[in-house]
């Protein structure tokens, strides 16, 4: 594939109006039937060439939004504009415009990756004349050449979702949605996806990415929006974001980690003033200091908890995560969020629609 890559050679009916966004929704409100409110006022701007993530546990809201962006789902309250093209007037157009990658593959495991793409071609309309060199090109994009005649039956979880994604780009959308591609992946198949999305970024594609995990975003994305109950919670780069945490973290592994030998060692740091400033969270084998002083720090208090006779067996200094993120703007773990947000999915699992 050239340099202009899937951009300069996408259908003329997809193209996107270049002076507005890629996706523009504005306090998006979605209630389903049995009361469940999955999306409250949810407002963003994704521009044309970006890849955006959007990043929170299960039940956040996460695959509702992006339900009601590819126009499966119909918001309550709120407008939505895709490419120029508005969803509630111009659905059709809208749903040309974009490619979409739901969490469950769509592809036909009795087909082989070149045979699904090709049926793809066929469902979008690409002129016979072109289908023969779009399907080499996607199966080179997603790695799929050497294994192109083999039935998808016998690919890996990974495989099979590289191959889903090469059919929702057939007809070369300008915009993509990716709702969490990688869940449930190992390791290895996550990073060559995560690969295969740089280079569609790369090519000119807008990526609208939504994930759990915070890896992830922090890897690829452009700008994040963190959802909680259905409400955007922050915005900006990932770069940003770490920032307002308030500088780096120190991890503390203790011998004796019980909660009053912590507080006694919490206390020897306080009293120690090696630190301007710090806010120090119990762990479960010692605590953590978060200071923008923490690196310089770390000998004067490693000597004074020393002095104190408390045993350090762990010392670590860590630039913060978005894990570390969320944790400051919610006071949770993401992991706890995901138990506590079951009521989106849930509803979604039901079948229950929304209430119009």
């Amino acid at each position: 594939m050239d340099s202009q890559g899937i951009r300069s050679q996408a259908d003329s009916s997809c193209q996107p109006n270049e002076e507005q966004p890629a996706v523009t929704a504005t306090d998006i409100h979605v209630t389903y039937e049995d009361g469940t409110e999955a999306v409250r006022g949810v407002s963003l701007t994704v521009g044309n060439g970006e890849f955006f993530g959007f990043l929170g546990p299960n039940g956040a809201g996460k695959t509702t939004t992006i339900k009601t962006l590819v126009t499966l789902l119909h918001p309550n309250q709120g407008t939505v504009t895709i490419n120029g093209h508005s969803v509630e007037t111009k659905p059709q157009a809208v749903a040309e415009s974009l490619g979409y990658m739901a969490q469950e593959t769509s592809i036909d495991e009795e087909l082989t990756a070149r045979e699904n793409i090709r049926f793809a071609c066929n469902v979008y309309g690409v002129p016979a004349s072109e289908r023969d060199e779009r399907i080499e090109t996607l199966l080179d994009l997603v790695g799929l050449t050497d294994v192109a005649d083999k039935r998808a039956e016998n690919y890996s979880g990974g495989m099979k979702k590289r191959l889903d994604a090469a059919t929702a780009l057939v007809h070369r959308p300008p915009l993509v949605f990716l709702d969490e591609p990688t869940t449930g992946l190992d390791p290895e198949a996550r990073m060559r996806l995560w690969n295969y999305f740089e280079r569609l970024n790369e090519y000119g594609t807008t990526v609208f990415l939504t994930t759990q995990y915070l890896e992830e975003a922090d890897r690829l994305c452009d700008r994040v929006a963190l959802i909680q109950d259905g409400t955007i919670i922050a915005t900006d780069t990932p770069e940003a974001l770490k920032s307002a945490v308030g500088g780096d973290i120190l991890d503390l592994t203790l011998e004796d980690a019980s909660e009053q030998e912590t507080e006694r060692a919490i206390e020897v740091v306080r009293k120690s003033d090696v630190l301007e400033t710090a806010t120090f969270e119990t762990t479960d084998d010692g605590f953590t200091i978060t200071a923008e002083d923490a690196r310089e720090a770390v000998s004067e208090l490693f000597v004074s908890l020393y002095e104190a006779d408390v045993t350090v067996t762990g010392l670590d200094v860590r630039s913060p995560t978005l894990d570390d993120v969320f944790l400051t703007l919610t006071g949770e773990h993401p992991e706890a969020a995901h138990e506590n947000g079951a009521t989106e999915q849930g509803a979604l699992d039901s079948g229950r629609g929304v209430v119009e």
